[in-house]
């Protein structure tokens, strides 16, 4: 049975269109909508409603009003498959957002609770985006050194085009929809770097084992019949990692649910940007070599003859 071979390389050009398009959307998003930072990052306070049932979120948000709070039609109001609501506010004093908890209590007749209250100051928020920006900067140097050791240069650049890539468009979808980007956003991101490098890299490994003793080829062909053979284990690798998240996506809490979210626009991406932007990006700047350049003459030349 002849397998299926997809010309990437001869569609590069549609390929790169169609993440342009993707990336413009993703700054546009960014700039114009920008990122809801949860609590963690601003600092506030989070406050969790028991009791609740029959309770809107419109009803919810009329206490909140009642109750004084002044980002009461900003606040964050979600409500749990159990009844109870999870309210985020920008109240940075402790004692504060426990008069406000009970507050809101009396505005809509709960039951008598303990006020569950949690407060960030705006120090910690700090600390955690300081934190995760460093994280996130170390990831991209390590992972640029390690590949440039183990492979080449060109193979760690075009690497990191592709992770960033892979993160800006999460990010702008985020903007998108209006998710909440909180630390567990942040260990999204970590993760799909994972995934997205380990499929440019057995990509990456295939192409430096076929190129070895390239004659009957140009690096580019070289390089999409590299693609073609590992295609089917890359898709099976990304199909079985994004089973479970699915799951986690459909059956999980909320909590849960921000982080699947992320993992699976990001696994995604991160199957298609390894062989539709990295690939690509270092066929064509491997091509420009001089032993290459002629290689490729030679074909042309061949062709036509």
């Amino acid at each position: 049975m002849r397998r299926l071979t997809i010309d990437f390389m001869g569609n590069k050009k549609w390929l790169f269109a169609f993440s342009g398009v993707l990336i413009v959307i993703s700054v546009a998003a960014l700039l114009i909508r920008g990122l809801a930072f949860g609590i963690e990052f601003q600092g506030g306070s989070v406050m969790t409603f028991t009791g609740t049932q029959g309770v809107t979120v419109e009803q919810m948000r009329d206490g909140l009003r009642e109750a004084g709070i002044a980002d009461a039609g900003t606040a964050v109001v979600q409500q749990t498959d159990d009844g109870d609501f999870i309210v985020r506010t920008s109240e940075q004093d402790a004692d504060d957002a426990a008069a406000q908890f009970g507050a809101v209590v009396g505005a809509l007749g709960l039951p008598d609770q303990e006020a569950n209250v949690t407060t960030i100051g705006p120090g910690w928020g700090a600390n955690v985006t300081n934190a995760a920006l460093i994280a996130l900067a170390v990831s991209l140097i390590a992972i640029l050194g390690y590949v440039s050791i183990r492979f080449e240069y060109k193979m760690s650049v075009t690497a990191i085009a592709a992770l960033v890539h892979d993160v800006l468009i999460v990010l702008g979808l985020y903007a998108l929809v209006g998710h909440e980007v909180t630390p567990n956003t942040v260990a999204a991101l970590l993760t799909i770097l994972g995934y997205s490098l380990y499929d440019t890299v057995v990509v990456f490994h295939r192409i430096r084992e076929n190129s070895h003793n390239l004659v009957k080829h140009t690096f580019q062909q070289m390089a999409n019949d590299s693609i073609n053979q590992v295609l089917a284990r890359s898709i099976n690798t990304t199909v079985t990692s994004l089973i479970p998240v699915v799951c986690l996506l459909a059956f999980g809490g909320s909590t849960l649910k921000d982080f699947a979210f992320a993992l699976v626009v990001g696994l995604t991406l991160g199957a298609y940007s390894s062989v539709g932007v990295a690939s690509p990006l270092y066929a064509l700047w491997k091509e420009r070599e001089p032993r290459f350049q002629a290689l490729k003459r030679k074909h042309e030349a061949r062709a036509r003859a």
